[in-house]
């Protein structure tokens, strides 16, 4: 099948790329022009594990091709999908003026049937608005055409984009027309040999689906955050509770990992975006609003742990940080707990020695030439003379350090872990003061 995709960010690529590397012949239309020559090239703009090469390999054989020309996008094909940012309002919440753009552009140049779907995380509402723009649109044209909207929330993990693409749990179709749906059916046919997994709603529905998962998962992580700080206090261990109540097959072992707060570019914004549109219509979401004050809490776990172990003043002080990104395998930085971090130690006089294996050339993009933070090239290299070790991103080649060496290089052997990566036994066994979430050191003794 011909598809067009408006939009060429970490959505738009990755299933772009996937349903071309399917078969499907796969037009990606964005306004950057810079952009579009590098993706024809094959260089990528984000770090996606295995993208390049699906991209690179279907740009070659024709299966995947980049414009700047709306009017080329929208002629190749019936189905149109939007896939442009969402970004927060003021407010927090989302601004969909790119997604209204676009479907402005697919309504002046169609010249027939069109499927528009959208693949944006939109409120609620959203399709309503567009099939309302787009049909003024075409009434001013004197255009006598049709067209389906359909919602088809994505559910890409960041780090595991292409996986999920691959082998989705699910494909939520959120549509009134039967033509629509088979249509986007066929599409999907690739992905769904395996058995069905293809789940037909209504479009307000599936747009509340994905506002729905993600808040969910954001619930399970700000709970066992909340969990940990409770633990701390009390004198028990976040970990084995963690066992505990995993072992239950209606709570399992997903999602429920202590941390120092969840990041990137979903998980906020979408908890935001659900608590404005909730309050639009006069609802106060309790749950949604602790879970995001929870988080933000979080964040500041780390700097607090600092604290409590050097004093406020913390001028002259060196702290190696032990990843940038807000989650492995990526280097998004939006929203990490690594920049609350850093922010909050360069506020109180202290200078930050980072590594992360991907997000380097990202906190240079953000942040630029400071005296008080020096990118290192290897996590080594960030410890040397540094007063302590932070853990902010569960990167592999963090699990298994030498220890004897990461002693030896900190003038003291304290480590303060943002994810519990290490054995609090073994930390004490080897001398450390070891900080962790809801266990070890950070809990109080009774």
């Amino acid at each position: 099948m011909n598809v067009t995709i408006f939009g060429t960010g970490y959505v738009g690529l990755v299933t772009g790329a996937c349903l071309a590397d399917m078969g499907h012949h796969v037009l990606c239309v964005d306004i950057d022009s810079k952009k579009v020559e590098n993706l024809k090239k094959g260089v990528i703009p984000i770090y996606e594990p295995g993208l390049d090469a699906i991209v690179v390999s279907n740009v070659a054989n024709g299966q995947l091709k980049f414009t700047t020309s709306a009017e080329e996008g929208v002629n190749h094909a019936e189905i149109q999908f939007i896939a442009v940012g969402t970004p927060p309002d003021e407010d927090g919440s989302a601004d969909l003026k790119y997604v209204l753009a676009v479907a402005s552009s697919i309504a002046q140049h169609m010249q027939s049937h069109k499927i528009i779907v959208n693949k944006s995380t939109v409120p609620v509402g959203t399709a309503d608005k567009v099939s309302a723009l787009v049909t003024k649109l075409l009434a001013d044209a004197n255009k006598a055409l049709t067209f389906d909207v359909v919602s088809n929330p994505e559910f890409l993990k960041e780090g595991a984009a292409v996986a999920d693409c691959m082998r989705p749990d699910r494909i939520v179709i959120g549509a009134k027309s039967e033509h629509a749906v088979a249509q986007m059916r066929e599409l999907y046919a690739p992905f769904n040999r395996n058995h069905d997994r293809v789940i037909v709603m209504d479009i307000r529905s599936s747009e509340l689906t994905k506002y729905a998962a993600n808040c969910m998962l954001a619930t399970k992580i700000s709970f066992m955050n909340e969990m940990s700080n409770l633990a701390e206090r009390l004198g028990a261990d976040i970990e084995q509770v963690r066992l505990g109540i995993g072992s239950d097959p209606r709570i399992g072992y997903h999602f429920i990992y202590p941390g120092c707060g969840y990041g990137g570019s979903c998980f906020p914004k979408d908890v935001q975006a659900l608590i404005q549109t909730s309050q639009a219509i006069g609802y106060t979401p309790h749950v949604l609003q602790a879970v995001e004050a929870v988080n933000e809490q979080q964040k500041t776990v780390l700097f607090s742990r600092i604290v409590q172990h050097f004093g406020e003043n913390l001028a002259g002080k060196t702290f190696a940080l032990w990843g940038l990104s807000f989650k492995p395998n990526t280097d998004d930085m939006r929203e990490a707990a690594s920049r609350v971090l850093m922010e909050a130690l360069w506020a109180a006089g202290a200078k930050v020695q980072a590594y992360d294996p991907e997000a380097m050339e990202e906190t240079q993009r953000i942040y630029g030439q400071r005296d008080d933070l020096v990118l290192c090239g290897t996590k080594e290299a960030a410890l040397l003379h540094a007063d302590a070790l932070v853990i902010c991103t569960e990167w592999k080649n963090f699990r298994a350090p030498d220890f004897t060496a990461l002693k030896a290089a900190l003038t003291q052997p304290v480590v303060i872990d943002g994810r519990n990566l290490y054995d609090p036994q073994q930390m004490k066994k080897a001398g450390f003061t070891y900080y962790a979430i809801g266990r070890a050191d950070s809990v109080k003794k009774f």
